[in-house]
């Protein structure tokens, strides 16, 4: 059946299947960044905004949502203008493997649109529905946190990665030998001075 939506501000109109899922509506229409996970409706991978509230697309249906706007990622930001969140993210370093980062963002962007100055409890809250298992949740907090006092208008203070002097923190190393009978060389796998992260996947 053809059904119109309101996808990031544009109306599209799409054709789908009267038991098709949101999640596959979406990313058939090329909105990658709502990710297959749990399938159940659990882990927050597939989260859009569906009239400005969280909600996982896995189990919701597309017939479901006519007439209503809906907000996935792509909307926050691009590689040049990213969203405070997005920075947020990578400067406090709350990305890993990347997988959650998109369903996670668009929780945290709910819940400062409607709170600007949130608690770390109200944060923690916020995200709970959204399943990492990377971070642990503190720098994905730390980063919700920092994107509200820019978001406010209030400077923050850089945050810098650790020197490669830094005690205990040196950057692991991997050995060659060049030759038979020449010394072992180490080659360092990361040159400290090069951002570890440049923009926010999709």
């Amino acid at each position: 059946m053809e059904l119109e939506l309101r996808i990031n501000g544009v109306i599209k109109s799409l054709d789908v299947a009267a038991n098709e899922s949101l999640l596959t509506s979406l990313r058939q229409a090329g909105y990658y960044s709502v990710k297959h996970g749990c399938e159940t409706g659990e882990c927050g991978a597939c989260t859009v905004l569906i009239d400005g509230v969280p909600r996982p697309g896995c189990v919701t249906f597309t017939a479901q949502v006519g007439g209503c706007t809906l907000t996935t990622v792509e909307s926050l930001g691009n590689a040049r203008k990213l969203h405070p969140l997005q920075e947020a993210f990578i400067d406090t370093g709350a990305i890993q493997c990347g997988f959650c980062t998109p369903g996670m963002v668009l929780s945290a962007y709910a819940l400062l649109k409607g709170n600007s100055s949130p608690t770390e409890e109200e944060v923690r809250d916020a995200i709970s529905g959204n399943l990492c298992r990377c971070t642990g949740y503190v720098k994905p907090v730390q980063a919700v946190l920092r994107a509200a006092a820019v978001m406010r208008g209030e400077t923050v203070a850089p945050i810098s990665l650790p020197s490669s002097n830094t005690p205990n923190m040196a950057l692991p190393t991997r050995t060659r030998a060049a030759h038979p009978v020449e010394a072992q060389a180490t080659i360092p796998l990361h040159n400290p001075k090069t951002p570890l992260l440049a923009a926010l996947p999709p």
